[in-house]
């Protein structure tokens, strides 16, 4: 009876694990599968309390250079000459660089450059997150509003609950006028904040909380939910994670402080791993940052170097941050570009179905 018992009790979690995790492709790694199902059983405890010792363990060194220094944009993404100029507007604009933080900066370190689509309205910067840990590059990407509009993706896990019209991958009809999509936030148990889209609740947003807002004509703001946006027919989607990093153009106070729980709690504020967050600039237009190496005042540091007046903390580890870009027109043709080579997941990420929301960037000028 005891061995007929020990069977079941290891047999059922046995079965939910490979088919969770061997059997079900949703183009996660085994790593993430493994994780998100230890978290969906009951065992969150036993991830945070692995990820802290080894991202503990595995910080980044201290001082050294980026191999093969500041990243150029491939010239595939970069706008062609264009020779006669006042048939085609010259887009975009990029802003003023971005001030490194590194002392004697590298060449190219903070400087924008073009990229993916010609007319694409998206440049990319990198530089080193703090004066410490120089070998450290972090992917900047600033993208024009004025030209693109943003939709919430819903993936198979998060939020779930479907079916959705925008879900979980890119869709096919919209390959031609793609922009770029980057990464969304935690797992809803873990945000602090509520999830919305489609006219539809799926965990009560919270007032107070950090949100990415969407809106029926495509525009996004990054605000405190109450204070800077509230509930309308105008709002499509409303995405909201932790507490605001940036405010006023300035990064907010308690960043240093190790024990806070405003800015998630798995891996704690002082913990340098992959990170990502987004805000929007004086101008409302978006800011994406993501890579290795960061901790929460240094993601704040660049997001507010950036020009952003106000933004939020996104995803973190290496298996979810992204941001692609995208070129061609049809599943012929279409090709996706990572804002840093060694973003974990291929580039084909949101072309793909997935487990996790991102938001898609579409050009307004088809």
């Amino acid at each position: 009876m005891v061995a007929a018992v020990l069977v079941v009790a290891f047999a059922v979690p046995a079965w939910s694990f490979t088919r969770t995790v061997v059997l079900r492709s949703n183009g996660d790694p085994f790593s993430a599968k493994a994780t998100e199902w230890a978290r969906d059983h009951g065992l969150s405890w036993v991830v945070d309390h692995t990820e802290s010792f080894w991202y503990s363990r595995h910080q980044p060194r201290v001082g050294g250079v980026p191999k093969g220094g500041i990243p150029r944009v491939a010239a595939a993404g970069r706008a062609a000459p264009v020779r006669h100029r006042s048939a085609l507007p010259v887009r975009p604009v990029c802003p003023a660089g971005i001030v490194p933080i590194a002392a004697a900066p590298l060449p190219g370190e903070g400087v924008w450059q073009r990229a993916g689509r010609p007319n694409g309205d998206v440049c990319f910067a990198y530089l080193r997150p703090d004066a410490i840990h120089t070998s450290v590059i972090a992917g900047v990407a600033w993208m024009d509003m004025h030209h693109l509009a943003a939709t919430l993706h819903n993936g198979t896990s998060v939020p779930g609950s479907g079916p959705w019209r925008a879900g979980p991958s890119i869709a096919v009809s919209d390959y031609r006028h793609v922009v770029a999509a980057f990464n969304g936030g935690f797992r809803l148990d873990a945000s602090r904040g509520g999830y919305y889209t489609e006219g539809r609740t799926v965990r009560p947003l919270v007032a107070g909380r950090a949100s990415l807002v969407i809106y029926s004509d495509g525009r996004v703001h990054v605000g405190m939910w109450g204070r800077d946006d509230a509930s309308g027919p105008a709002v499509a989607s409303v995405r909201q994670n932790l507490d605001l990093l940036v405010d006023h153009g300035q990064p907010v106070a308690g960043l240093n402080d190790a024990n806070s729980k405003q800015w998630g709690t798995t891996l704690g504020n002082k913990i340098y791993t992959w990170r990502s967050g987004v805000g929007v600039d004086a101008k409302g237009n978006l800011v994406y940052v993501g890579g290795p190496g960061l901790n929460v005042g240094t993601l704040a540091a660049i997001l507010q170097r950036a020009g952003c007046v106000r933004a939020m903390e996104l995803d973190i580890n290496p298996e979810w941050v992204s941001l692609m870009v995208y070129s061609g027109s049809s599943p012929q043709t279409i090709t996706a570009t990572k804002l840093l080579t060694d973003m974990q997941r291929p580039a084909d990420r949101y072309l793909q179905s997935g487990s996790r929301d991102f938001v898609e960037l579409d050009a307004t000028h088809r």
